[in-house]
Order: structure tokens, then sequence, then C-alpha cells
């Protein structure tokens, strides 16, 4: 397996993505006798980050906790509640339409999924040629032909990958195809939804490695959202940890997990294995106990403190918000 490349240094400029007090909830019915309860899932609650032209920003948290919302939101592919959204900028909250389309061009997404996100009855020279054609930088699949060859020679693939189906690829293979295709545009961000967590282990490295040259030739700026912490360390340069739609710790990689300050930042960490057995048997694996708090009705104040042992009678009044902590390192606790 080869080894991941460490994520360079980056110095930050003006920002090129910039989210204010995003929230995002979704109405799923009503309940009740006569239907007179609306049920809203609360998904994201009042965030903000930045992100700068060829930065990575890792985005950690366990299932539901609202990465996938968060990115699918700056695409503007879901409505938003509150919050603000920049790009270069400019504010990119309530455009639509045509101008909403322009957008696109310069963010594009790569799905977690690598069988589900390729149509299994087109070639995947109509798949990669697809958004060029359809945002007019090519009149049809011939004048795209050149251009689809150089994404799938820049990816990895071999050359006669286009004339096949998405059946006869890895799913390595078809995630470099799904890289591709996001890259046929242009873009200037990407937010990548887990796009390793589906991939054997062995193949990981590659795409992650893949990335990261791509990252340095094009400029790119990712919102890379993971579940898997030590893939994260590697490709990311700041990470914002998640937990029940709010940002609880945001700090450079390295702060993040030699200095941990959230109580929930510390359990994470403590759940990440080490290749080394006997350093792995000496680690203490921090279990918080308690229920992870119901999206419908989530509690006042902190959002963990069903779960925290350091909860006080003001966590459970007053939410915390992100303050700076230490130098670079932002972190919601009022105990910590």
């Amino acid at each position: 397996m080869p080894e991941m490349e460490e994520a360079i240094e980056f110095r930050p400029e003006q920002p090129l993505v910039k989210v204010e007090d995003l929230t995002v909830h979704f109405d799923v019915g009503r309940t009740g006798f006569w239907g007179q309860k609306r049920l809203i899932v609360h998904a994201v609650e009042e965030i903000s980050f930045e992100i700068y032209p060829g930065e990575t920003l890792g985005l950690v948290g366990e299932s539901g906790s609202g990465k996938s919302t968060t990115g699918r939101a700056i695409l503007r592919r879901i409505p938003i509640v509150t919050g603000r959204i920049f790009f270069k900028g400019q504010e990119i909250t309530g455009v639509d339409g045509n101008e909403l389309r322009r957008l696109r061009r310069h963010m594009q997404l790569v799905f977690q999924d690598p069988y589900a996100s390729l149509n299994p009855r087109r070639r995947i020279v109509d798949i990669v040629a697809e958004p060029l054609i359809v945002h007019g930088l090519a009149r049809n699949l011939k004048d795209a032909a050149d251009k689809v060859a150089d994404l799938l020679s820049l990816v990895g693939l071999p050359p006669d990958a286009g004339g096949r189906y998405p059946h006869a690829f890895s799913g390595g293979q078809r995630q470099r195809i799904g890289i591709a295709r996001a890259l046929a545009l242009n873009p200037e961000f990407i937010v990548a939804d887990e796009p390793v967590s589906a991939l054997d282990v062995s193949i990981r490295a590659q795409v992650v490695n893949l990335m990261q040259d791509l990252q340095k030739e094009f400029g790119l700026a990712y919102l890379f959202i993971a579940h898997d912490l030590a893939v994260v360390r590697h490709i990311s340069h700041r990470i914002a940890i998640m937990y029940a739609g709010k940002i609880v710790e945001m700090a450079g990689r390295d702060a993040i997990y030699e200095k941990p300050i959230h109580p929930y930042t510390e359990a994470l960490l403590s759940a990440v294995p080490v290749p080394d057995p006997k350093v792995q048997r000496s680690r203490r694996r921090i279990a918080h106990a308690g229920e992870v708090p119901n999206p419908l009705e989530p509690p006042p104040g902190c959002r963990y403190q069903t779960r925290c042992p350091y909860v006080s009678d003001r966590c459970k009044q007053e939410a915390p918000h992100l303050a700076e902590r230490s130098p670079g390192q932002w972190a919601a606790c009022w105990n910590r």
C-alpha cells in the first residue's frame, strides 16, 4: 500500500469560500392525530468557516452530524434556512437560474459512492463529456473527445477507458472517473464527500495522493468530508469537527491532533488506531456515555451535553460559541 503524502502547509490569502451562520433544516412532515405538529430536522445550525485558494479543509464527524448537508448547501444543491455563502467575495446565497448554472462551473462535487454515481448504461466518454456539452464548452461528443482523453489520462486511466462502461472498472478506477468528471469544467473548488470511504484500504492512499497532485497542479480548494481521521490528517491543512449539526472545534491539523480542546474531539482521536501494537495497547480509549441528541428536538444549550463528562448547568442552558482558545484554534466549550 503506497504511503499518503503529507499536505503542504498553506499560506492564506483572500477566502475563496466563506460561510457565515449557515443553517439547514429539513421538513419531514407532520405528526399527531390531526397532523398539527410539524417535524423539522435540525441538520446544520449556525456554522461559519472559510476556505482559501489551494487549501483543504477537512470536515469530520459522526454519521448524521451534518457534514454532507454542509457541502451540498455550499454548492446550492439544497436550500438553506438562514446564513450567507460567499464565493470569491461575492454572495451566492440567493443566486438561481443562469447565474447559478454559471457558478457551478467553478464549484463541483465528487460523490461518495463510485458505483452509484456513474450511469451504468453510458460509456465513460459520455459521462465525462456531459458537463462539457451541457455548459457549452463542447458542441458534441466528437468535439469533446480530446478533452475527455486528456482528463482520463490526468487521473491515471488507460487510453481505451473512454469506450468502456462503468462495470469494467474497479471501485478505485470509478472514483478516478468521478474526479475526471468533476475536473472537466476547470473548477476552483471541489466538495469531496467521503471520496475514499467506499474504497478498499489498499487503494485509498492512491486516490488521496491523486487529489493532492491535482491540487498542486491546478490550485484547487477542497472541502474534504470524511470519517477516517488518518486520511483527513494527511490531506487537510485545517480540520473542522462537527457534532449534531454544529462545529465544535476548528484548527490547523497538527493542533487538532496534538492538543485537542473539545471533549468530542478527544473522544474521536482516541478511537483512531495506531499501527504500532505496543503503542496501541498503551493508549487510553475515551468513550463518552449517553445518547446522541434527537435532531428533531435538539436540547437547549450545548448539543454535546448528553454525553459530555464535563457538563455543567451553563451547558444545559446556553449554547457555547465557537471562540478562539489559542492562536488559530477555535472551540465551542464552556468548561475546557
